[in-house]
């Protein structure tokens, strides 16, 4: 791809199609007009994944309707018709949005398989936990995915982790544990939403594990990936949502018919399927240490904004457990950064297409 195209094409094509900004696509460019595209980028990272988080808690909140998996379910099948959507566009408009083909093939299904139980999990249990435990909790109650990425390291892969990463699990961990004892004392404690969010840790970590398994299957395209994933978990979603008895909980609900409540559901599915694209967004104009610092960051304002909206009141040891969480977390980053930069893995095939992919996402992951 050329500068030309690079300009023709803009900010949608490049991360739609995964590709690497060039050295040259600097040229030219002020330094005002950089530092403008970064913070716009960013801004929107935020904004898509704190509302996606109020969002979610808004349709997981509702007394009429308790059926997590089946709003999970929705958002997967947003997801997949999106999918459909991009495809067509981009067949329509090539010149401004560039998405892979997503035909249907039945071994690529099962080859995918695997992450696709892990992948249902992690949002089933993500979303239980939020459900559960409220958004101002629901940073420390999603802390250990740093951790449980070591321990998957170690078990799966065979691979020592350091001990100054190790020294930043460690504060994760208090951070950890203060945060349920002040959530403790203040009785706002649920010991099945930690539990929840704990399960939803171990499969983050899980799941990007698996992930590097499977993208030879989708020839290393995430689109394509996320396309299949979300096939496999709406035809999985479907057993697990009558065995648990929600689907006559969504017949008798009585807003079935409401334009707004789908409307609600529909725009879940949208920002979760946005908070990909912003994702590799911010990824591709900053780099993967700025995107967990940024991550690390949004949480933080995240945690603030959700005391402020519901009026909560939260002691200090309260706010030194999420600073603890927060700081292990990005310290993590820090020192696996420059781990690193001593010593520098080897490139991908295609690293191109596995920019939208970051290999040490650490725990602030949505």
């Amino acid at each position: 791809m050329n500068r030309t195209q690079l300009k023709r094409s803009g900010i949608l094509r490049m991360a739609l199609a995964g590709t690497e900004s060039t050295d040259q696509e600097g040229h030219g460019e002020t330094f005002l007009f950089r530092a403008v595209r970064i913070a716009a980028v960013v801004a929107l990272y935020w904004f898509v994944s704190i509302t996606m988080v109020f969002l979610n808690n808004y349709l997981l909140d509702n007394r009429e309707l308790d059926a997590p998996l089946f709003v999970t379910f929705f958002q997967c099948l947003v997801t997949v018709g999106l999918c459909w959507v991009l495809q067509l566009l981009s067949r329509f408009c090539p010149g401004f949005i560039d998405f892979p083909p997503v035909t249907f093939d039945l071994k690529t299904s099962r080859e995918v398989l695997p992450l696709s139980i892990v992948f249902i999990s992690m949002i089933t249990f993500n979303n239980l936990c939020l459900k559960h435990v409220g958004v101002a909790f629901y940073t420390v109650g999603r802390s250990l995915s740093t951790v449980f990425n070591v321990l998957c390291t170690y078990i799966i892969l065979k691979q020592t982790t350091s001990y100054r990463a190790l020294m930043c699990c460690g504060i994760i961990l208090g951070g950890f544990w203060l945060g349920v004892d002040q959530e403790g004392i203040a009785g706002s404690l649920s010991l099945i939403g930690v539990v929840f969010g704990v399960i939803a840790s171990a499969c983050v970590a899980l799941n990007a594990i698996y992930t590097k398994k499977v993208m030879p299957a989708v020839d290393g395209n995430i689109w394509r990936l996320s396309y299949y994933n979300n096939i496999n978990a709406c035809v999985l979603f479907v057993p697990l949502i009558i065995v648990f008895g929600e689907l006559g909980s969504v017949i008798n609900f009585s807003r079935l018919t409401d334009l707004s409540f789908w409307s609600m559901m529909i725009l879940g599915g949208v920002f979760g399927f946005a908070i990909g694209y912003v994702t590799g967004l911010q990824i591709k104009y900053t780099s993967p240490l700025t995107h967990n610092v940024s991550g690390t960051a949004k949480a933080c304002a995240q945690t603030v904004i959700a005391v402020v909206f519901y009026a909560s009141s939260k002691s200090l040891l309260w706010w030194t457990s999420n600073m603890m969480v927060l700081f292990g977390s990005s310290a993590y980053t820090w020192v696996k950064s420059l781990e690193m930069k001593k010593t520098p893995p080897k490139e991908p095939e295609d690293s191109a297409k596995e920019k939208l992919l970051p290999g040490e996402k650490g725990s602030m992951s949505v």
